[in-house]
């Protein structure tokens, strides 16, 4: 029961709201692929980053709250692509394979491998960087004929009205004296 309740606060009722905005579907479309590309970024804690920079510098292409809803759904699938990340990178570059043993994070933590883990991080962009356009196409196509069906159905005011919504004799201007 609570986590129903936390599901509906959490993922479900921010949807909603957004569908109920109105946003064209290739833009929830393009935002949802986005916020879940840069959700599944390999260094932990910079994705909420990433994603602020990414709408500041495609303005009025993203949705912004689509594109955190996103992230914060992409989260669990984040930690569970690390290691694979890390392995492809590995794979692609040819490095030396990063031990993912207790004595390795005990090392890590004393400093005694900080090269090795730069060379891990490094190994894990990579991985994400080859695999990321793959990964924000991927949601964008299965994406867009559901937000296509979802947008008229949950939007209470057509995307593309029939008619004018003030005729031009309803509107009048003020005119002030100077």
């Amino acid at each position: 029961m609570a986590m129903t309740v936390w599901l509906d606060e959490k993922m479900v009722d921010p949807l909603l709201q957004i569908l109920r905005r109105g946003a064209e579907p290739n833009q929830l479309a393009f935002s949802t692929a986005l916020g879940f590309t840069l959700g599944i970024f390999p260094i932990c804690g910079v994705t909420v980053l990433l994603c602020g920079m990414a709408i500041a510098l495609l303005g009025s292409l993203s949705h912004s709250p689509t594109v955190l809803l996103a992230n914060f759904i992409a989260t669990p699938i984040e930690l569970s692509l690390l290691v694979p990340f890390l392995r492809f990178g590995e794979a692609l570059s040819g490095g030396p394979h990063f031990p993912l043993t207790s004595d390795a994070f005990k090392k890590v933590l004393t400093g005694q491998a900080s090269h090795q883990l730069l060379f891990s991080i490094a190994h894990a962009l990579l991985g994400w960087l080859v695999v990321a356009p793959i990964i924000l196409a991927t949601p964008y196509i299965l994406f867009l004929p559901i937000f296509k069906v979802l947008v008229p159905k949950f939007h209470s005011v057509p995307l593309s009205p029939r008619r004018q919504l003030h005729s031009h004799s309803e509107v009048r201007l003020k005119v002030r004296d100077v």
